[in-house]
């Protein structure tokens, strides 16, 4: 445990479970391909499907792993697994073996329920030999008739919930440990600057293992809406969801909402949408201004976030117009300061860290002291809450007015589509098919997707091939948001005074090929 949450008598924080109390039993809660849960059915089904974990994997705290697309499991999961006492981890559908594979071991997973299709494409040695592997039909199934229920659970707040796995400037994916505390609060806090009310009705078009496209579900159950999961395949469909379901809440990231200012949009569903939100990603000033001309009665909330601590900042949709550039100021339960090389308050205007305190600040990372230690450190000594925060490595700034604005990322991520991409994540694949003997991803600017990976190799003695095999490799080895847009090839490859790859000179250089 990192540090002290503070709660008040007066507006409790609940196990996380108990967010499926919160609708009037006839509402509609969840709508999916199958049919449309009311708040009764969601109750039961929740409480079934807890009952059986229960029974399946009766050690508390043990780790419970799901790897398919949107539907009853991926959406019921979080709630049911907490009821349960089990930490759920929520995997990625769009991930291949190689990455299921390092989160199955490195959670200590031990059972992975996942659609058929995806369990086929595990290989030998993939799925540790102590976690077992159940179709996600067959685990409903047997849920659903159970006679028994569960009831409503009495974990302390604190206690583990789930671990969300998000990619690092270096090495593996690494799992963020979220209590029910943090999941509580960070719902409660969406749900009350949205200002959303019983009739909202959101379009969970985000993946369910993001931070926020998990929230997708939790802000608006604790709101007592409706959440209508959505795993689109093109932009039009979203549309259409809109107008067949009454949608009022749209989530995006910011690729995404290029695609649906492109749409053309009937007035009266434009109209239905009464905000969006934004993740993963600044808007430009030029979406900005697209997304007001096509949507101007809906309200436009620009935000910023880590899944370290959920989200961190809001603008205030009043103030999208005039200051469309800002990351606003803190959401309700975070505190956010700006630190200088003194280890002080900046001053206004002046460039420092953006460090987020408060009870939105996970737990730190599973089973890695050491990089836990490099995020998660003492708050500030200005902080109202002391404890622990996570020290961001981005670089912010305050104006006078208190409005917070983002100057640039301290690591080398490469955020894609809303995506976070580890180089040395790509560069690992690359290595592996032995076609190449030295390998660097970069992320450059792209207009749609905010950066592409472009992948600089120098090819092993040898691969005489190795220009047509690689991206062939590499398809069958990472997602598609990983795969790089470009491959350049070298004789080779330039160093710096310590003897590593120039990363720095790579990077100006590709980038000077692309704009000739």
């Amino acid at each position: 445990m990192l540090g002290e949450t503070p709660y008040s008598a007066e507006n409790p924080v609940l196990p996380l479970d108990h967010l499926v109390l919160r609708g009037a039993d006839a509402d509609d809660a969840l709508v999916l391909r199958e049919g449309v849960l009311s708040w009764k059915d969601l109750r039961t089904r929740v409480s079934r499907l807890a009952a059986w974990l229960a029974r399946e994997v009766p050690e508390r705290g043990a780790r419970v792993a799901t790897w398919a697309t949107k539907g009853e499991l991926t959406c019921l999961m979080p709630l049911a697994a907490a009821r349960a006492g089990l930490v759920h981890v929520p995997v990625n559908p769009l991930l291949k073996h190689a990455q299921v594979a390092h989160i199955l071991s490195d959670s200590g997973a031990v059972l992975l329920i996942a659609t058929p299709a995806r369990l086929k494409t595990l290989e030998a040695g993939d799925v540790p030999a102590d976690c077992r592997e159940l179709g996600e039909a067959d685990a409903l199934a047997v849920a659903a008739e159970l006679a028994g229920e569960m009831l409503p659970s009495q974990a302390d707040p604190d206690d583990l919930a789930a671990i969300l796995y998000t990619s690092g400037s270096t090495g593996r994916p690494k799992g963020v440990m979220l209590s029910h505390a943090n999941m509580w609060l960070g719902a409660e806090s969406v749900a009350y600057y949205l200002g959303m009310v019983r009739d909202d009705r959101t379009l969970a078009v985000l993946p369910l293992s993001f931070d926020y496209g998990q929230n997708q579900l939790l802000s608006t159950w604790y709101a007592g809406g409706c959440v209508v999961p959505l795993d689109y395949l093109m932009p039009r469909d979203l549309v259409k969801a809109v107008e067949r379901h009454a949608i009022t809440t749209l989530a995006a990231v910011p690729p995404l909402w290029v695609q649906v200012t492109e749409m053309e949009w009937p007035p009266e569903t434009a109209a239905r949408l009464r905000r969006l939100t934004n993740s993963g990603g600044a808007l430009t000033v030029d979406l900005v201004r697209r997304l007001r001309a096509l949507f101007p009665q809906a309200r436009l909330f620009p935000m910023y976030g880590l899944t370290e601590a959920f989200r961190s900042t809001y603008l205030d949709p009043d103030l999208v117009d005039t200051h469309p550039t800002s990351m606003g100021k803190a959401i309700p339960h975070a505190e956010i300061l700006i630190i200088n090389e003194l280890g002080d308050v900046s001053q206004d205007g002046e460039e420092g860290e953006l460090v987020h305190c408060g009870p939105l600040v996970a737990q730190g990372y599973w089973r890695d002291p050491v990089r836990t230690a490099e995020r998660y450190k003492p708050a500030p000594a200005a902080s109202r809450y002391g404890g622990i925060a996570v020290w961001s490595g981005d670089r912010a700034k305050r104006e006078a007015d208190g409005l917070l604005y983002f100057v640039g990322r301290r690591d080398a991520m490469i955020k894609s589509a809303g995506n976070r991409i580890s180089p040395q994540e790509v560069e690992e694949a690359a290595l592996a098919t032995g076609l190449v003997a030295e390998a660097v991803a970069l992320g450059l600017p792209d207009e749609r997707l905010g950066q592409t990976v472009h992948l600089v190799v120098r090819a092993s003695a040898g691969s005489s091939d190795a220009i047509e095999e690689l991206p062939r490799k590499l398809m069958q080895e990472l997602p598609n948001f990983m795969q790089p847009k470009v491959i350049h090839w070298r004789d080779s490859m330039p160093t710096g005074p310590n003897g590593k790859l120039d990363r720095t000179g790579l990077a100006a250089e590709i980038a000077r090929e692309t704009a000739a």
